[in-house]
């Protein structure tokens, strides 16, 4: 069993770009190298979980999520870190086009995306945690079983503000950096 940190993509690791898709709009949130750094340091598998409606949409190809998956991949080895596997959901319910107009199973706050993560690794729930900036990334974390943390970056201060009499999240930090040293690895 492997215990694993599932990191939603757009506001969590980078800075929030509505439909972003390319390298050179790509920018990681400062701390955010760091952070997955120590996840492989201690062992934990990295998982993105993402919705990508601009698919659907037809803003931009699943070629061009799977370049930025890469280019993220490439820059996060520089640091000696990386992300283990990527699942990104291309459908929208509504907007989508063709097969992507879809009201799937994949689209958080459905579980598909951590479904199909078991197909390559036996996730230990108990040890597991969701980490995203939108109240739908925490839904998905609760509904599969894992420890929700809400970051105050992209949507999440937004979200924060929405639900804080009345929070769905297991914990809140100003960014993932904090999540994961304060939270997950409880180094502070």
């Amino acid at each position: 069993m492997e215990k694993v940190v599932f990191l939603d993509r757009d506001g969590t690791i980078n800075i929030e770009k509505e439909y972003l898709y390319k390298k050179e709009d790509f920018q990681f949130i400062d701390g955010t190298i760091e952070a997955i750094t120590l996840l492989n340091q201690y062992g934990y598998k990295v998982v993105v979980v993402s919705n990508q409606a601009g698919i659907g949409r037809g803003l931009y190809k699943e070629s061009d999520v799977d370049k930025l998956q890469t280019y993220i991949n490439e820059k996060l080895e520089e640091h000696n870190a990386h992300i283990d596997h990527f699942y990104y959901c291309p459908h929208h319910p509504s907007a989508g086009i063709g097969k992507y107009k879809s009201d799937c199973n994949c689209r958080k706050p459905q579980i598909g995306m951590f479904l199909e993560a078991e197909k390559n690794i036996e996730v230990d729930k108990s040890c597991s945690w969701m980490i995203g900036d939108k109240s739908l990334d925490i839904i998905a974390g609760k509904s599969y079983g894992v420890k929700t943390i809400l970051v105050g970056t992209g949507y999440g201060e937004e979200e924060f503000l929405k639900t804080k009499e009345a929070p769905v999240y297991d914990y809140f930090s100003r960014n993932l950096f904090e999540a994961v040293s304060k939270y997950v690895l409880c180094l502070e």
